[in-house]
């Protein structure tokens, strides 16, 4: 019996490595589809794969998103933090890590978080971008609206697209 029949007989799935692009690893499960909608995998043409609630060593439970023949820009990187800041960025290069980033947090971000101010000037005139200034507060990240000042916190964070 093969090893891949021996796992399929006691329940095991496994998820094929990629040759070349992108792994994002310990996503916390509440942060998996803000990270699908930010990278817009929704519309790729790109093979992805994700998988949510696995077994973490370091965070409990995590989520993992694997994006075949993809690299992330810097500022795409640095905008993952903000929803999940415990990830980690891995570039697969021949089926093997070649490069493991570290995911910086910005000290701005603009145009693809909506603002939870509903008299904000940015909810009212599409041709003006959101800007939040990023901080940090009692050990969470939180956002700071340009226009009208209002806090968001990590958890409200509403990714727009």
């Amino acid at each position: 019996m093969s090893g891949q029949e021996e796992n399929h007989k006691k329940g095991i799935l496994e998820v094929s490595a990629i040759e070349n692009g992108t792994v994002i690893d310990h996503i916390p499960p509440t942060s998996l589809f803000k990270v699908i909608k930010l990278l817009n995998l929704d519309q790729t043409t790109h093979q992805v794969t994700f998988g949510t609630n696995l077994k973490s060593k370091r965070i409990g439970t995590k989520a993992i998103i694997k994006i075949a023949d993809k690299y992330c820009a810097d500022e795409e990187i640095s905008y993952i933090s903000l929803v999940a800041p415990t990830a980690r960025l891995s570039i697969i290069r021949d089926y093997e890590v070649a490069e493991k980033r570290q995911i910086e947090v910005p000290t701005y971000v603009e145009g693809f978080v909506k603002c939870g101010n509903p008299m904000c000037v940015t909810n009212h005139e599409p041709h003006v971008k959101t800007r939040f200034d990023v901080f940090t507060r009692g050990g969470e990240l939180a956002l700071r609206c340009k226009y009208c000042e209002k806090i968001t916190t990590q958890e409200q964070i509403e990714i727009i697209r």
